[in-house]
């Protein structure tokens, strides 16, 4: 046995040696999605020399750090959520399966993302961990449950696809739009003539360059820095359930508020029913009330000496069932408040609104040490690499080289749409918004657009999905026989 310095209590060798391996190969996923992304924050202040390379990608790499520290976990729990939660407590899962599913994941999107890399492609990280994740789930459902489609949580797998799909279109539509405002307003010859030797642009446009790579830095790590999160709380919730299948730190006020989130909604949903329900309620409603006193025989008390342990006073096999639970009764929450057979006041429906979201901040968290090495590994990835997509993004796109404004303008929107899908809780693709904008710019300035490159990318867009379902899927069959 081996006491690690991130779990309370001492395991087994091997599983020591699993647990920090997949670790490392999760960061190793950031470092090269800092990479293998990143460089497209870059392109435009190291293509119009605006900084010098050196620079561009150290602040880069700063300020991806910056965005994965100050990001929150939205986006990092709508990744978690692509794989049904039931699907990860599995018992069976705790030992071989649960290796080869996390093995066959990660093993999946790093492949993937070398493989375009090497080519100069710039494919999305984004896809290939969200089509991994899918595909391992699709795998394990099919080989055990004889063909079920069950292993993927449908709901968000299509909140996930419409971001990623719509994603591209908004930075095409918003970069060329702006660019017919920055033609009309902002007409200066240079500011729209391609970089010549080694001169740096003008100094406003060198400073609107450099502040539109700062943004696209800090939103791309609020982004992907979170889908790296989601992605290390993935593996450890399978295969730690007991020290973080709920938050072991949670405060004793935010303990309490579940407690009394969860008396409230039992007495709501006893009491307020149609007289003539649709066939399936009662049993509807007999489980959410079996959920929330499981929660209730299993939350501990937050009162005297029991509220200085919280959540650490349930026994670490119980934690599991406690997840469960607590899921269940989101889950079933969710539903009722949409049903026409529970009768709700406008307080009722405020008091299980209110429910839902104190429940959840014990589900949905992270611990700052995974935070802070996520953001590591991105800021570092960040530094390397990035020759490859500058060159893709700044000469191979359009058929002119790219300009002052044309950067800037695509850099902007793509911060822009970044930012907005991060404040959403949406994990989108930068490499495909950013190239979309600088595809929409060249389309509006009349530059046109190499053909060769757009049928590169837009093969990467559709291929990396599948590919990576299929790679992962396999892997996970291979190594479920493997690993025992």
């Amino acid at each position: 046995m081996i006491q690690l310095p991130f779990l309370t209590d001492p395991v087994t060798w091997d599983n020591a040696l699993f647990l920090l391996a997949a670790l490392a190969i999760a960061l190793a996923f950031e470092f090269v999605n800092g990479f293998h992304d990143t460089a497209n924050a870059v392109a435009t202040v190291i293509y119009t020399r605006a900084l010098r390379p050196g620079i561009a990608v150290a602040w880069s790499g700063l300020c991806n750090f910056a965005g994965v520290w100050l990001g929150g976990i939205a986006v990092a729990y709508a990744i978690v959520n692509l794989l049904p939660v039931e699907l990860l407590l599995e018992e069976h899962l705790a030992g071989g399966k649960g290796k080869a599913m996390v093995l066959a994941l990660l093993l999946s999107a790093i492949i993937w993302n070398l493989a375009t890399w090497s080519i100069g492609i710039p494919a999305s990280s984004s896809h290939a961990l969200i089509g991994s994740i899918m595909g391992v789930g699709l795998a394990h459902s099919m080989l055990a449950h004889g063909g079920s489609l069950s292993g993927v949580n449908w709901e968000k797998a299509g909140e996930v696809g419409l971001s990623l799909l719509v994603s591209p279109a908004v930075g095409f539509c918003l970069a060329a739009g702006l660019m017919v405002l920055a033609l009309r307003w902002l007409p200066g010859r240079r500011l729209h003539s391609p970089p010549s030797d080694d001169a740096p642009p003008p100094p406003l446009t060198r400073l609107t360059l450099i502040g539109t790579c700062t943004g696209v830095s800090l939103a791309h790590g609020s982004n992907d820095g979170q889908k790296g999160v989601g992605l290390i709380m993935l593996i450890l919730i399978g295969t730690a359930t007991s020290e973080f299948a709920v938050n072991l730190d949670a405060a004793p006020a935010d303990i309490a508020l579940v407690r009394q989130g969860a008396e409230k909604a039992r007495r709501i949903v006893t009491r307020n029913h149609s007289d003539d329900p649709e066939p399936g309620f009662e049993a509807q409603r007999a489980r959410v009330v079996g959920a929330i006193d499981t929660v209730l025989a299993l939350v501990p008390a937050t009162e005297g000496e029991s509220a200085a342990r919280g959540f650490r006073d349930v026994p670490g096999d119980r934690r599991r069932e406690l997840r469960d639970a607590i899921i269940t009764l989101e889950g079933a929450i969710a539903s009722l408040l949409s049903s026409e057979d529970l009768l709700l006041t406008a307080r009722d429906l405020a008091l299980l609104k209110k429910t839902r979201k104190q429940i959840l901040k014990i589900l949905e968290y992270s611990p700052p040490w995974v935070i802070l090495a996520v953001a590591v590994a991105l800021g570092v990835g960040t530094t390397v690499g990035w020759k490859r997509i500058v060159v893709t993004v700044g000469e191979k796109i359009g058929k002119a080289h790219l300009t002052y404004a044309q950067g800037a303008v695509a850099e902007l929107v793509a911060a822009t749409t970044i930012g907005m899908a991060v404040f959403g809780g949406a994990p989108v693709s930068t490499t495909h918004v950013l190239s979309s904008g600088v595809a929409g710019t060249m389309a509006t300035t009349g530059a046109g657009v190499q053909m060769a490159t757009v049928r590169s990318l837009l093969l990467a867009w559709v291929l990396t999905l599948p590919v990576c379902m299929a790679c992962a899927g396999g892997l996970f069959a291979l190594f479920s026989i493997v690993v025992r």
